[in-house]
């Protein structure tokens, strides 16, 4: 165990009250591709910049290649929660840990026995009808060819991710300023923070110990009392070993 990680389980076991703000890094041991890393998805080549697919205007101009670039890229119904998904529920049941939000749409997190998760940009696992609602899982999409339309009434359904150009949920975001501002403890976790809104959330915390935990330097390291770059599954194992 590094000096970081042992310092990062000291301050875990001596404080309740935690919070965990994630990004992508977070799933990448789930096997789930990292957006802006050197492999990740912002780094391939397509027809089209992946910024530009993933837009509301894009979606509604061009549905048919959107469904096609997420289907291929963006859906992974074989992904497991990896260890650092585990031992945040593993917090929160213990009393320890308040809330997680995460910036990831995969939800591993509930996957792995999390309760209390606001997720900032949505998730696959909801879709739904635009015209009258109706709810689909993820296999109705994974099991639809191009546009899926709604069994009910024929609308076109629509991920309940947000896209580029769309605002976040103002009761999603309320929920995690919230969590933010009354946690003792703020670990922040495999995120750039490089996308806004999300990314301002974090101005909130006003507590003890900020921890970031990623593979590359981020802009709030110098706000930091303790930074890990570590693979995050590996840092939260041995705080695991160490409970």
């Amino acid at each position: 165990m590094s000096k970081e990680t042992d310092s990062f389980v000291q301050i875990v076991k001596a404080n309740d009250h935690i919070v965990f703000f994630g990004g992508a890094g977070v799933s990448t041991e789930s096997g789930i591709p990292d957006f802006r890393s050197v492999d990740g998805l912002y780094n391939q080549q397509y027809d089209y910049p992946p910024e530009t697919i993933l837009s509301h205007s894009f979606y509604r101009r061009n549905p048919q290649e959107f469904y096609r670039f997420y289907h291929n890229k963006m859906l992974f119904p074989d992904a497991a929660p990896n260890a650092a998904h585990r031992m945040l529920a593993r917090l929160e049941e213990m009393g320890k840990l308040d809330a997680v939000i995460t910036q990831n749409i995969d939800g591993l997190h509930q996957a792995a026995g999390s309760q209390k998760v606001y997720e900032l940009h949505g998730s696959v696992l909801r879709n739904y009808c635009e015209n009258c609602h109706a709810f689909y899982d993820l296999s109705y999409i994974m099991n639809t060819e191009g546009v899926p339309h709604c069994d009910k009434c024929g609308g076109p359904i629509k991920p309940d991710v947000v896209l580029y150009e769309e605002g976040l949920d103002q009761d999603t975001i309320n929920g995690a300023v919230r969590a933010i501002h009354q946690a003792n403890v703020l670990i922040i976790g495999g995120t750039s923070l490089a996308v806004y809104p999300a990314a301002g959330l974090i101005d909130y915390f006003q507590g003890d110990h900020l921890i970031v935990i990623n593979m590359s330097p981020t802009p709030r390291d110098s706000y930091a009392d303790l930074c890990i770059q570590e693979p995050i599954g590996q840092v939260f194992a041995a705080l695991e070993n160490a409970l």
